[in-house]
């Protein structure tokens, strides 16, 4: 041994830091912060914070996977109002910390296994995945999109779907989820009190929580701000920005927790959870997001009547829609004239999704119903196989790039109002963008991840996974039915979620052998 080799050794014990490989690595990239954050201090010193974050969060991602994955579960729902803090100079890497954090993960567990010499095991959703990326490929090249544009809109279909396979190659352990669980409803919990308190204050802390302000990077806007067109107090919002966010978020997680009240043995975390499903119900209720409600409804109907069998339930529904129907012939209230207002109860915001009066305002206001006509009557026939290319129509990218050129050609509005570019309807949006083939593709991933599901619940004797998978089923038909409604599938406060869980289950499956 060389006099160099022993120095090192002997030091090593001193300081007893095992020369393991991650720690080799976070030596180089502390050197290498080193040295370029003095190449850079001259230029402004929010770029070298950001470059120094940036260092870290590759050696975080690379040490500790798993803890980096429950930094973004939690920090997601919280990152609309974080972000009303951030300046100016750091807010496009804080505004994409979690997207990249997505992409660090799935490289991190790429790497892990080259490294280790393992084969990834392979996942029901691989070769619909694949093949979706081919489509959009075919989309993009057959319509002459622009490659900026094309990189874009796939990103925009595919991003969150990424943290599915990062999430499959870590295969995290059952202690895992478990604690992430305790996290998670957590975090429900405090988003509903929050809201809440929203209501009981009338409003008082809207101002504080409201990510109102817009933000650009150039001439992309990186974010519209909201409007607050609501009475303050009324669709309470939390930390999450709007209130459908808010209440997609509390839906998805009290399908899952529907799933582990019905399987997990009564005692005390049976009572936590369902004392902590009457609080969260109540918050959801507030949000008045009906695409939450109707979606929460579909999705629970499915796991206590379809699954469960509970009679008890289905008599309580019927009775609930028999007293408002009773309601509503006893007060007299005109359903088919109800309208949006800035202030109003919660039965008539629910009454209102079926009047006759708002859906004629949102066709001639070129809004949800005029492209739920238009697009399967104009936009679709116009390049049915493989549409007219990502990032072109209907979705978050056209809106941001003000991407304008299908709708000219077809002589449709830009969007939503005719101005906002995206069209409420993210089946429709994915069905002008990459086809018919596309959306069959994207179609059957939901299909193989319920049915998925469905075998977990019935294959493994693990109360907590058999609520987990429980619980995905019901959060999976009313995710589908949101995205109706919404461009929630490209929404990371739901989106993001919807993924992640689906491969705790397809990992937990693959464990047992059932899958």
């Amino acid at each position: 041994m060389s006099l160099v080799d022993a120095l090192k050794s002997e030091i090593r014990k001193l300081y007893e830091i095992p020369d393991v490989p991650w720690q080799r690595l976070m030596k180089f990239f502390v050197a290498a912060a080193a040295f370029f954050g003095l190449a850079v201090v001259f230029v402004s010193p929010w770029k070298v914070l950001a470059f120094f974050l940036g260092i870290g969060l590759l050696v975080a991602v690379y040490a500790r996977p798993l803890w980096m994955l429950a930094v973004l579960a939690v920090f997601i729902p919280l990152e609309p109002f974080a972000l009303k803090f951030v300046p100016d100079e750091l807010f496009i890497y804080a505004k994409y910390f979690s997207e990249i954090l997505i992409y660090l993960l799935l490289g991190s567990a790429l790497l892990r296994r080259v490294l280790a010499g393992e084969r990834r095991a392979p996942t029901p959703l691989d070769l619909p995945f694949a093949l979706l990326v081919l489509v959009a490929i075919a989309s993009a090249v057959s319509n002459f999109v622009d490659p900026g544009i094309a990189v874009l809109g796939t990103r925009q279909i595919i991003r969150f779907m990424l943290l599915f396979f990062a999430v499959a190659m870590l295969a995290p352990p059952r202690a895992y989820l478990r604690q992430l669980v305790v996290l998670m409803l957590g975090l429900v919990l405090f988003e509903s009190l929050l809201g809440m308190l929203q209501a009981v204050t009338l409003g008082a802390i809207d101002p504080l929580l409201l990510p109102s302000e817009s933000r650009f990077y150039s001439s992309l806007a990186l974010t519209g701000g909201t409007e607050q067109f609501w009475a303050p107090g009324q669709r309470v919002f939390a930390t999450l920005g709007r209130y459908d966010q808010l209440g997609t978020f509390l839906c998805f997680f009290l399908l899952l927790l529907s799933g582990w009240v019905y399987e997990i043995q009564k005692g005390r975390w049976h009572r936590y959870f369902f004392l902590l499903f009457a609080i969260g119900s109540f918050a959801l209720m507030l949000t008045y997001s009906r695409a939450s409600w109707f979606g929460f409804l579909l999705g629970f109907l499915y796991i206590a009547v379809r699954i469960k069998k509970d009679k008890k339930v289905l008599a309580a529904f019927l009775a609930t829609v028999a007293l408002i129907v009773g309601y509503t012939f006893y007060t007299g209230v005109v359903v088919r004239a109800l309208t949006d207002l800035p202030e109003q109860t919660v039965l008539a915001r629910l009454l209102e999704a079926f009047s006759y009066e708002r859906w004629r305002g949102e066709y001639y206001g070129y809004g949800r119903v005029y492209w739920m006509l238009n697009t399967p009557l104009k936009v679709v026939p116009a390049s049915p196989l493989f549409g007219h290319g990502p990032g072109s129509y209907g979705g978050g990218a056209a809106a941001v790039l003000g991407n304008t050129g299908v709708y000219d050609k077809l002589g449709l509005p830009f969007g939503v109002y005719g101005t906002e570019g995206y069209i409420d309807n993210n089946w429709f949006s994915l069905w002008g963008e990459i086809g018919t083939l596309g959306l069959a593709l994207y179609i059957w991933m939901f299909a193989l991840l319920f049915r998925a599901s469905h075998a977990v619940y019935r294959g493994t004797k693990d109360p907590l996974v058999r609520g987990l998978a429980l619980g995905y089923l019901g959060a999976t038909l009313a995710f589908a039915f949101q995205a109706f409604l919404g461009t929630y599938l490209e929404v990371r406060t739901i989106s993001l979620y919807f993924w992640m869980f689906g491969a705790f289950i397809v990992a937990l499956g693959q464990r047992e052998k059932i899958l």
